[in-house]
């Protein structure tokens, strides 16, 4: 709030005169309100946070042809992170194409990019202008010219999220999550429709209504999507319980529900789509829906059948329009680790291997087929295909657009991340690995490389002393984990024990004058709050904060020291939901900040550096794209939030369908630019979904997917 200053010098008594103003005291009053307005503005800052895997997917698209042996091609220019690609076949007079340089024949690739730190759809026009314009032109033909074009996004713009675009003449067809649906653990997923020439955008999703992965039929007229419909999220990571609506794409009407139990729909023609669901036998498998040709649409007049076997996974279809029984399919086969495109014939029932033989230790997503059905697309960690690819320049701090003008955000290459209390270094951990950096990427520093520890904290008084918690994660009241006092300035780091007993002690967080630690721990049966001296540890003193037979865990302490803000299921214990509370460090005043709904998670909260607001990850936002649509995640959904201590001004930062957390909060603003390693770093090292693995159980009869 601003502090208004009122001088004894009146205008009325001084020489200087102010023409048509008939109280010259206002002048005054109103020129101090504003200077003392912006001297009391609140400094800008930085918020850091983990995603756990993102840094090393580095995608980019890549197609092969269908009918002869090729070289796979990048399609992609190896700019950030590229995926789920589309082939535009028409712009019909589409106002960001060059006709003069533009061909009807050369690639046009549709596709979703998180360049310039945010989440974009662009069109890249590639071809080679040194072909005569009358022969089919080919991206493998000698040099590449490209242009691109920034369909929706970026600063400014909407928020298109790890979901498909679809271009249909003027008009894209996407998935964005910018509109709050106001209702906790309900996705802000939607699709919407941009006519590119006049930036008209329509929102085609009904309100309260959750859409995914939408298709266009080859006419343009029909649009499909996985939908929650009123369902909601019940909170699953694997397969989403949507069914799948059918709508017209001009403006969402006549929408219909059309398959019970189902995603990713992709159109063969006006009456056919192909679509994936979890099949009673346990295998993710490939369905065919059939239209009535009337167009009188309900799920019992649409004949589906199975078409892929069981034996495999496959999902993601892509249909082609041109050879009606052929179509793409990611696939997870048995005791492959790896998911690979495959051709599907489903008149012979016969597949084709596609990528295995180019690029067998390497993950590829989410396959999709040229107008003429010559080529498939799909993205991958780019590269020769190993999955252990070195990449140079990999960001060790990435920029990501926020809509708070004063606060820079970005993804670590790490994890609990803390900031020093002057914010020039940050400590943080990699699973194993205890690391210091400056705030540049300067003078990275490898404390304890070999320790598994988690959560760091610094002591804001004592001059390079960060707190770290060793053990293992997300373990048992009993697990031996202890806190300890690190020396990271010293040529030879020292450990200082600060808890004893290991019965999961953990999350140290210090008081602003650097006296007292908060930590939790599990000594009672129960992990509850404690604090405990900073400098001896419980040796000088311990004091139970919180007592019960419940999880309160990830505490931070408030910059003024009145409040410690932490994590709980205390509503609900054991059920693995978590709610954000907060209490004086007398244990007075226990009231709850902010839970994002039955069964939500809601986690790892911080204070900003003046105390007014605290950032936290929480599900509020639930899912943003189909899980299985994207490499693995523990847990695949979770956004960074911000929100003052009323519980007002509740702000969504991060958009993705990527699992963020672990966020800190820092006094010094960080320049809004990608800081990178000075050296390279192994990429593609990630997962596919481990969930997707097949065993049998213990009958040896039943085939069940594995959690």
């Amino acid at each position: 709030m601003a502090t208004i200053t009122l001088f004894p010098l009146s205008l009325a008594h001084s020489k200087v005169r102010t023409p048509n103003m008939k109280s010259p005291h206002l002048i005054i009053f109103l020129v101090i309100f504003f200077i003392n307005d912006s001297i009391a503005a609140d400094p800008a800052t930085s918020i850091i946070f983990t995603t756990l895997g993102r840094s090393r997917y580095a995608f980019d698209i890549f197609s092969l042809p269908i009918d002869t042996t090729g070289t796979e091609i990048q399609l992609t220019d190896g700019n950030s992170v590229n995926f789920n690609g589309y082939f535009a076949s028409s712009f019909n007079g589409n106002p960001i194409t060059n006709p003069t340089f533009v061909d009807p024949q050369s690639t046009h690739l549709v596709y979703v990019t998180e360049r310039n730190g945010s989440s974009s759809i662009y069109l890249d026009s590639i071809y080679h202008s040194g072909v005569d314009s009358t022969r089919k032109r080919s991206v493998l033909e000698a040099e590449l010219t490209r242009y691109q074009h920034r369909l929706v996004g970026g600063s400014g713009g909407r928020i298109s999220m790890k979901d498909r675009p679809s271009l249909v003449g003027d008009f894209l067809v996407y998935v964005s999550t910018h509109e709050e649906t106001g209702v906790g653990r309900t996705s802000w997923a939607a699709v919407y429709s941009t006519q590119l020439s006049t930036k008209v955008t329509r929102r085609l999703t009904p309100q309260g209504v959750a859409d995914f992965s939408p298709a266009v039929s080859p006419s343009g007229l029909w649009t499909a999507v996985a939908s929650s419909g009123e369902k909601g999220w019940g909170g699953e990571v694997q397969e989403l319980d949507t069914d799948i609506y059918v709508f017209l794409t001009q403006d969402g009407s006549r929408r219909v529900k059309v398959v019970e139990h189902g995603g990713w729909p992709s159109w063969a023609d006006e009456s056919t789509f192909f679509f994936h669901r979890q099949s009673d036998d346990g295998w993710w498998s490939i369905y065919m829906a059939i239209l009535p040709k009337n167009k009188l649409f309900t799920v019992n007049s649409v004949t589906t059948q199975r078409v892929t076997p069981p034996g495999l996974h496959a999902f993601t279809p892509a249909a082609s329009v041109t050879k009606k029984n052929i179509i793409a399919v990611a696939t997870r086969r048995p005791g492959s680790d790896y998911r690979h495109i495959e051709l599907y014939d489903i008149v012979s029932g016969s597949f084709k291997d596609l990528t295995r033989s180019i690029a067998p230790r390497a993950n590829h997503y989410n396959p999709f087929i040229s107008p003429d059905s010559s080529r498939v697309g799909y993205h991958k960690c780019r590269g020769s295909g190993s999955n252990s690819e070195v990449i140079n320049n990999d960001m060790f701090l990435e920029n990501i657009q926020t809509p708070k003008p004063r606060i820079s955000l970005f993804r670590i290459d790490g994890s609990f991340p803390s900031f020093s209390p002057d914010g020039n270094q940050i400590a943080y951990v990699r699973l194993p690995g205890l690391y210091v950096v400056n705030s540049d990427g300067s003078d990275h520093r490898e404390i304890a490389p070999d320790i598994t520890a988690f959560s760091t904290a610094w002591n804001p008084t004592r001059k390079g002393v960060v707190y770290t918690s060793i053990g293992p994660t997300f373990a048992s009241e009993a697990t031996d984990v202890d806190i300890f006092a690190v020396e990271v300035d010293k040529d030879e780091p020292t450990f200082t024990k600060l808890t004893f007993g290991g019965q999961n002690n953990a999350f140290p967080s210090v008081s602003p004058d650097g006296k007292y630690i908060v930590f939790r721990s599990g000594r009672s049966g129960h992990k509850n709050l404690y604090i405990m001296n900073a400098l001896e540890g419980e040796k000088g003193g311990l004091t139970q904060l919180t007592n019960g037979p419940w999880s309160d865990t990830m505490c931070n302490w408030s910059p003024d020291g009145d409040n410690i803000a932490f994590a709980s299921d205390r509503h609900n214990p054991g059920s693995g939901s978590f709610a954000l509370y907060m209490v004086h460090p007398n244990g007075t005043g226990l009231r709850q900040l902010i839970h994002s709904g039955s069964f939500g998670r809601t986690n790892h909260p911080w204070f900003s550096p003046n105390g007014k607001y605290i950032v936290f990850t929480s599900d509020y936002a639930a899912v943003s794209a189909e899980p299985i649509s994207n490499p693995h995640h523990y847990q695949p959904y979770g956004d960074i939030f911000t929100m003052k201590l009323d519980g007002s001004e509740l702000t969504r930062l991060t958009h993705n369908s990527y699992e963020d957390g672990t966020p800190c909060w820092g006094p010094k603003f960080m320049k809004p630019k990608d800081v990178e390693w000075p050296k390279g770093e192994e990429k593609c090292s990630f997962e596919d979904c481990t969930w997707l693995a097949i065993s049998n159980s213990r009958d040896g009869e039943k085939i069940q997917c594995g959690g």
